[in-house]
């Protein structure tokens, strides 16, 4: 997938990198204004054919959210109570 992108078979801000990862919801759309195929969105590789496992979400906050992860865990007390 990089190689398409440094080639510029595929926009840089256009491509399965920076969508991912496809919803089943966004790759089953009626519409489809993407520079690849729906196969490329929904199995980027041979092997996740396989197993696919379909994300309810895409990236929440693009990569900030993938890279400062929030936990809300219960107070101690509640969770002894």
């Amino acid at each position: 997938e990089i190689r398409k992108v440094e080639t510029g078979e595929w926009p840089a801000d256009n491509n399965p990198l920076v969508h991912a990862p496809h919803t089943a919801a966004v790759a089953l759309a009626e519409t489809w204004d993407k520079p690849y195929s729906r196969e490329v969105a929904a199995f980027p590789a041979d092997w996740v054919k396989q197993s696919k496992f379909w994300p309810t979400v895409s990236r929440v906050d693009n990569v900030y959210g993938d890279r400062h992860l929030i936990c809300k865990l219960p107070e101690v007390t509640e969770a002894t109570a």
